[in-house]
């Protein structure tokens, strides 16, 4: 089947927010086997609206909406919807209800034109919105099948994977399963090139490589009657990537590195903390993003400037004047210094020139040392980031990571 989604909303076409719902819904669609051919932007104007759903219902099955479910002037996505399909707006009392329970609970009085959400096309599969006041719902008319999702995106993302992603398996024919087999340490290419025979022999399963940033995944998907045959055909072809792959694989179907590592650490008891320079605390902060860190993570240092690495984690004056602030030597006495500061079984020290300045032939832009103690070892990796300062941050910072991981006892 062919989708063709629909963003509605003059504040995309402006640069005033990005279209993150569109990368989601693609996604969700892959899985499903379900084609995107079309994507399109359309602005608050019912007339130009109209003729974006007029040529997307001559050339797919399925059109995907996302914006103008809102209660303004402006919000027009039903209504045009329902115009060119033939659809009168009826009330839809189980949805007004939860928006009149939505004002209740927060203290405010629900003014009229809310009751404008709860208007939905006649015969529609409503689509209940537990994230926000705006329902979605779903409909199919002359062959093609029509899924109006709202727009701010943490009402859209669960809003698909709950409510119409359900809707659209029944379409799909048979089931969709995926594993994805997240990998760092390799890039997309070498990671290719070691699955290439792999997937150019296979039809189902197949295999995907797919990069983010510092790092990269394959996917593998299948393809059967249940749920339960897909998840039989994809064990063996899951267990063959990983062992392919070997120690570069950091976990299948896990949200991160910070989450591989927290989990690994509070299920053995251990302790961290952190010592940073060039990362400024984004290790820090990617570490305590995941609710219950404080189970393992104790605390850390930004230590920017050297009187700060003398005096809180005790790095030697003569190291720093022998090596400098960037180098291995300093990087394994900030792990130490913070582990022992703390009372922590691992410390982290990471020393670097993050750019775009303050880089010379010996120390350039983006090279950075991170190393890891854990109850007397070490481990330190010299690291040579590019593509601009965020970039070597956030590498440094899920090299860090890496390291934890693989010295888990």
């Amino acid at each position: 089947m062919k989708a063709e989604l629909i963003a509605v909303g003059t504040e995309i076409l402006l640069g005033d927010i990005v279209n993150t719902d569109a990368q989601v819904i693609s996604q969700g669609l892959s899985e499903l086997g379900i084609d995107v051919y079309y994507q399109t932007v359309v602005g608050d104007n019912p007339t130009r609206l109209e003729r974006v759903i007029r040529e997307a219902r001559e050339r797919a099955d399925i059109i995907i909406t996302t914006g103008g479910l809102g209660p303004t002037l402006d919000d027009l996505t039903k209504e045009t919807l329902a115009r060119v399909f033939g659809k009168k707006l009826t009330l839809h009392e189980e949805s007004l209800a939860h928006i009149r329970n939505f004002f209740a609970s927060i203290g405010r009085e629900m003014t009229p034109n809310n009751e404008k959400q709860a208007l939905l096309p006649e015969g529609c599969l409503p689509l209940h919105n537990d994230w926000g006041t705006a329902p979605g719902c779903a409909f199919e008319a002359d062959g093609t099948h029509v899924i109006m999702l709202p727009g701010p995106p943490r009402e859209c993302e669960p809003m698909f994977r709950e409510r119409a992603m359900p809707y659209l398996y029944k379409l799909a024919g048979g089931c969709i399963v995926s594993h994805n087999i997240r990998v760092f340490g390799l890039g997309e290419s070498a990671m290719e090139d070691i699955l290439h025979d792999k997937m150019a022999a296979m039809k189902n399963p197949t295999i995907a490589p797919y990069a983010k940033t510092s790092e990269c995944f394959a996917r593998v998907t299948a393809k059967a009657e249940s749920a339960e045959a897909a998840e039989e055909m994809l064990k063996p072809v899951v267990d063959e990537v990983v062992a392919l792959l070997g120690e570069s694989v950091y976990g299948v179907d896990v949200d991160s590195l910070e989450q591989v590592v927290g989990d690994g650490l509070r299920a053995r008891g251990l302790t961290l903390s952190v010592a940073e320079s060039c990362t400024g605390g984004l290790l820090s902060k990617r570490i305590t993003d995941l609710p219950g860190a404080s189970d393992y993570y104790k605390g850390g240092v930004c230590s920017y400037a050297n009187e700060v690495k003398i005096n809180v984690l005790g790095v030697s004056a003569d190291t720093l004047a022998a090596y400098g602030a960037v180098s291995p030597e300093t990087a394994e006495e900030m792990a130490e210094g913070v582990a022992r500061l703390m009372g922590t079984d691992f410390g982290v020290g990471i020393t670097g020139v993050a750019g775009p300045g303050g880089g010379t032939d010996e120390k350039p832009v983006g090279l950075v040392y991170i190393s890891v103690w854990f109850r007397g070892a070490r481990q330190t990796r010299r690291m040579r980031g590019s593509l601009g300062r965020d970039r070597v941050r956030n590498q440094a910072a899920s090299t860090a990571l890496d390291l934890i991981r693989r010295m888990l006892p």
